[in-house]
């Protein structure tokens, strides 16, 4: 059963770095669209709770020999191709607030499938960071919705 459980640990930990990694690419590929001051200032104040959760979630895996890998980099290259082609017709604030909605709400049903699948007896630090990252990203959420 340890074993299990610490499968299921690394999944976890694996989908928030493929969370994170996915998510600070979908920002960083926003950025050079976007004008709206107050839109540029979130999207970079999230972009750094971002970059945190996924240094947390290195180090977690460095002390536990686990190996991170970055989301796939075909799957990268369309997201890139999405938002360039969803921005170049709209860049308003309220349309990158749909954007990032749903990016959000993507990461949020993945983060509760792996927590609701993860067993009792799972690496409590890896629990943790998960629920903290869970949190962040139903903040951002609102955040967003705010803006719709």
């Amino acid at each position: 059963m340890e074993n299990q459980a610490n499968k299921q640990s690394e999944e976890v930990l694996a989908e928030v770095y493929r969370n994170t990694q996915l998510a600070l690419q979908s920002i960083s590929n926003l950025l050079p669209q976007i004008d709206d001051m107050p839109t540029r200032e979130e999207l970079l104040r999230q972009h750094e709770e971002y970059e945190q959760i996924s240094a947390k979630t290195a180090v977690i895996a460095k002390d536990k020999g686990i190996e991170l890998k970055d989301p796939n980099p075909f799957k990268k290259m369309m997201m890139w191709g999405s938002i360039k082609m969803s921005t170049l017709t709209d860049n308003s604030p309220s349309h990158v607030a749909e954007m990032m909605v749903q990016g959000t709400v993507m990461g949020i049903t993945a983060l509760k499938k792996s927590l609701g699948e993860l067993s009792p007896d799972a690496h409590e630090e890896i629990r943790a960071l998960a629920e903290e990252f869970l949190k962040m990203e139903e903040r951002f959420e609102e955040i967003w919705k705010e803006r719709l």
